[in-house]
C-alpha cells in the first residue's frame, strides 16, 4: 500500500456548466477558471475539482458518489441552495451525529450538506 493516498481532486459532469457554476458560485462562494467550453476547475470548496460538460449525469441512486458538503449552519446553507436555484431532493433529517439534506443543482447533480445540529 502507498503511504498518504488520499482524495486529492474530484470532477463530476454537468448538463449544463454555465448554470452549475452560477449555482455553486451563488450558493455557496466557489471560485471557477474555465480551460475552454467544456471544462470548468473550482476552488474554495474545501476540496478542489472541476466540472466537465456531459450529455448524462448519474445521480447517488443510480450508483454515483454522492458529493457532501459541511456547513456550521444548516438552515443557511438550505436557504442558499433553493435561492440560487438548486431543488430539495431529501428534506432535511437527522442521523446520529448531526443532520443533513439532498438537493440537485441546476446541471443535474445530487449532492448533500451536512451539520452536527439543525441550529
Amino acid at each position: 500500500m502507498q503511504e498518504s493516498t488520499k482524495l486529492n481532486y474530484v470532477e463530476f459532469a454537468s448538463l449544463d456548466i454555465g448554470l452549475s457554476k452560477a449555482f455553486f458560485e451563488n450558493a455557496f462562494g466557489w471560485h471557477f477558471i474555465d480551460y475552454g467550453s467544456e471544462y470548468s476547475a473550482f476552488s474554495n470548496a474545501g476540496l478542489e475539482g472541476g466540472i466537465f460538460a456531459s450529455e448524462r449525469v448519474l445521480t447517488a441512486q443510480g450508483g454515483a458518489p454522492l458529493l457532501v458538503l459541511y456547513a456550521t449552519n444548516i438552515s443557511q446553507a438550505q436557504q442558499c441552495v433553493e435561492h440560487a436555484g438548486g431543488t430539495i431532493t431529501k428534506p432535511l433529517f437527522d442521523f446520529p451525529g448531526g443532520c443533513r439534506f439532498h438537493f440537485v443543482e441546476p446541471g443535474g447533480n445530487e449532492l448533500a450538506v451536512w451539520s452536527e445540529s439543525a441550529k
